[in-house]
């Protein structure tokens, strides 16, 4: 059969739409599978091989599921809000939904030209008002629950996108959209409290199949701690500075204290300060830095101490110095921090540098010349003296604070609440309206969606304000509760809302009642199977799992977790070994592979390339290779004689290769699937035909792979349904097995010949049929037999002189 493959793929794409192939149908009575992948944001630029790759592993579970008779949920949709898009937007002068339109029309026709099962009439586009309606909506319960929050705070503001960015897009000082550093602003940022749910987030994780790597980097992420909450009073007023630490063990070892630069007490005893000027000009330093900046372990320590007031040791009523130091950030923990010198690297370089005392609590180290932050027996440390055991010493120095009433037991988690707000145009409308009467008013639900206003000027101003508040007839309106004269929020939701909380749209795309109908949440929720990329384990899906849950609490979804199984894909490298980037000119366009050698070359190479997980280099020459590898298929109905089983071994080998090629890809292995099948075409080759059943059974095995070119075979076979829709292959465990073995015949421990003997065969028939081959016959002419040896399955050994 001429492999042509332009001719073929389109039109098997255009009979795959006509006959509706993919689409799901909603309360089947079939087993269900969602299968889901991480939906694009439709860039400029279009798709990347990188896209490809990330669809094609379930691509080829949802088509096997298929196959196998389940009901498939396999959809795709388009994160389009965000900066990117707005950017762009503003460096051509073209509204941003213009450029959204083209873009997902871009990716539409490329997802389509790479013949992606997925169910085309379920997309969604998250800049959709009929979507973000939805994602307001949510909004708004979790405001009314307290959730949704707004508070002055210290924010990282990145001047070249004029935004407002979480720690999460600011990671390292930088930028997450253009990279450059970003700088600390004070401003007012509206906040979801994630942190009310950490512990579910992380007690949900026992619940669900994930990659052992993903549920350790939400772990991390969350970063639950034990320890005890410890109040220091502070001299000579009212105040108490509240510390957290999971060492309260150490607490006699305590010679100083630190709190932020912008701590509120600063200001509230500067009467008391001695040196306020001096804390004013640090407070204007630290402005300065981001936080990045400020909590690096390596830098220079910097800090003020503040003369004319001290903290109190709780436990032996010590007067401690208080110095305000920038690496203390208000928002995280108490804002204030014990400092143990002895026992902590940055104390112990901070109290080196300004000459703070150093006291001893756990022995075993020097601290004449750097921290120890080892185990060892207690000193220096009252009721604790003697302890060897750090679990046995926080316990009892535990039930003392809580005893004598200066602390207690507590946890706290490295995960912060939510930075919920952008400055920008391009995103979804916060909801809520400021009134001088009522406070901040939820837009009433029956106002749903508040929409966009169309704008010519969708710059960010100069002063990180939203370009909405430009516009006077969205800011001003009338509040929902009184009636007077109110002002919208002007700050719209990260990219990361629309993303939250897509896949529940997926089962109900249109419901214009609610985000998605209950009855067919419950068929299809959770998602069975997710994978997507792991630079998302976290945040992603951290949001997503905290909105899902409340969802949950709320009683508007079915499931506490969303995702019933997380994987992941690796990278695909440029042919040098490095990660593809324009600069360094080694990307690959998937169109122009798709023009030069067809889809289905391109999808049964992306994975075949390597494991799925793992990152690899492109390789041309391989490309090529998985070209040839489906010529030959197309070759093969041009060799079909009969029909049945062409032998017992050809026969074996097929079951082996139903085998190995269904259990593959359930475990992600597609590159050995693939091999898999590339050894069974050889050894048709080597036998020169096959029967029509046979070529049907490596068409149906093959078609998740390579489903246009399996498709044609299909047909050319005389089958009236689709490939895509027949039954998958089947194998019996018995014939996987085979029912005879290969072996060496050694003489005098060097390999004389091979035999082929019944499997398990009894040692005296397997030393008879090895001297009854011709070659041992003739080794063995005469020569005296001293010995007999045979290993089952194996060897056989012929000793002789």
């Amino acid at each position: 059969m001429k492999y042509d493959y332009t001719s073929i793929e389109k039109k098997w794409q255009r009979v795959w739409e006509e006959k509706k192939a993919f689409e799901a149908k909603d309360h089947s009575d079939k087993p269900k599978f969602f299968g889901l992948v991480e939906f694009p944001y439709p860039s400029g630029s279009g798709m990347h091989v990188g896209h490809i790759k990330a669809y094609s592993g379930l691509e080829i579970v949802s088509r096997k599921r298929r196959m196998q008779g389940y009901n498939v949920l396999f959809p795709i949709g388009f994160d389009a809000f965000g900066l990117p898009t707005e950017n762009s937007a503003i460096k051509f002068n073209t509204h941003p939904r213009i450029l959204t339109d083209a873009n997902i029309e871009k990716f539409t026709g490329q997802l389509k030209k790479v013949g992606f099962s997925f169910d085309w009439t379920r997309t969604i586009d998250t800049t959709d008002e009929n979507y973000y309606k939805w994602t307001q909506h949510i909004f708004l319960e979790l405001f009314k629950n307290g959730l949704a929050f707004r508070d002055t705070a210290l924010v990282n503001y990145c001047p070249h996108c004029k935004v407002v960015l979480s720690n999460e897009d600011s990671q390292g000082g930088k930028c997450d959209i253009c990279h450059n550093d970003i700088v600390q602003k004070s401003k007012d940022v509206w906040y979801l409290r994630i942190t009310k749910y950490a512990d579910r987030l992380l007690s949900g994780l026992e619940d669900v199949d994930y990659l052992p790597q993903v549920k350790q980097q939400q772990v991390n992420w969350i970063g639950k701690s034990t320890g005890a909450f410890v109040n220091f009073r502070v001299d000579g007023t009212d105040e108490t500075l509240r510390i957290y630490t999971t060492r309260p063990d150490t607490l006699f070892g305590v010679t100083f204290m630190v709190i932020a630069p912008e701590h509120p007490m600063l200001t509230r005893y500067r009467d008391k300060i001695t040196n306020m000027d001096a804390i004013e000009a640090y407070r204007e330093e630290c402005a300065k830095k981001t936080e990045f900046q400020r909590t690096q372990l390596n830098k220079d320590k910097t800090g003020v101490k503040i003369e004319g007031i001290a903290g109190i040791n709780p436990l032996n009523g010590k007067k401690i110095p208080i110095y305000a130091a920038d690496y203390v950030m208000m928002g995280y923990g108490t804002d204030a921090i014990m400092a143990v010198p002895a026992h902590d690297e940055r104390d112990y370089e901070f109290a080196k540098k300004f000459g703070i005392d150093i006291v001893e609590v756990i022995k075993g180290g020097d601290i004449e010349t750097a921290a120890y932050t080892g185990d060892g027996e207690m000193v220096n440390s009252d009721f604790l003296n003697g302890f060897t055991n750090k679990k046995d010493s926080i316990k009892r120095m535990i039930e003392y604070l809580e005893e004598k009433g200066i602390g207690e037991e507590g946890v706290q988690f490295k995960m912060k609440d939510w930075a919920f707000n952008r400055q920008r145009y391009w995103g979804e409308p916060i909801p809520i309206v400021h009134c001088p009467h009522c406070g901040m008013v939820p837009v009433p639900e029956e106002e749903l969606p508040l929409r966009l206003p169309p704008v010519k000027e969708f710059a960010p101003g100069e002063g990180g304000e939203s370009p909405l508040a430009r516009i006077e007839e969205f800011v001003n309106c009338k509040c929902p509760v009184c009636g007077k004269d109110a002002k919208r929020e002007t700050d719209t939701m990260p990219q990361w809302a629309g993303s939250s909380w897509y896949f529940l749209r997926y089962v109900d795309p249109k419901n214009d009642k609610c985000l998605a109908d209950p009855e067919k949440l419950k068929y299809w929720m959770p998602v069975d199977w997710y994978n997507g990329g792991m630079e998302h384990v976290t945040r992603h899906m951290i949001y997503s799992r905290f909105w899902h849950k409340f969802l949950y609490d709320m009683g508007e979804v079915n499931t506490e977790e969303p995702y019933a199984k997380r994987t992941a894909q690796g990278l695909i490298l440029g042919p040098d070994g490095e990660k593809m980037s324009k600069s360094r000119g080694n990307v690959v366009d998937p169109n122009e592979v798709v023009d030069q050698y067809g889809a289905d070359v391109l999808r049964v190479y992306i994975l075949f390339m390597g494991d799925y997980g793992a990152a690899a280099p492109w390789s041309d020459s391989s490309v090529k290779g998985c070209k040839r590898f489906l010529e030959r298929i197309a070759d093969l109905p041009e060799m079909v004689k009969g029909e049945g089983i062409s032998s017992d071994k050809m026969e074996r080998l097929f079951h082996k290769t139903v085998k190995k090629v269904t259990n593959d890809i359930e475990d992600m292995k597609f590159n050995t699937a693939i091999a898999a099948m590339m050894t069974l075409v050889n050894e048709i080759h080597d036998f020169g035909s096959l029967t029509r059943d046979e070529l049907s059974i490596l068409t149906r095995l093959l078609c998740p792979f390579a489903p246009h070119l399996c498709e044609e075979i299909w047909e050319d076979l005389g089958m009236k349904e689709l490939c895509s829709l027949s039954a998958w292959p089947e194998y019996d465990e018995a014939k996987t097995v085979d029912n005879t073995v290969e072996i060496a015949v050694q003489i005098n421990g060097k390999v004389r010949s091979t035999i082929q003997i019944p499997m398990n065969c009894p040692k005296d028939d397997a030393i008879a049929l090895a001297k009854a081959d011709e070659t041992v016959q003739a080794a063995l002419e005469g020569k005296t037999i001293v010995k007999e040896i045979a290993v089952p399955n194996k060897i056989v050994n012929i000793v002789v002189r």
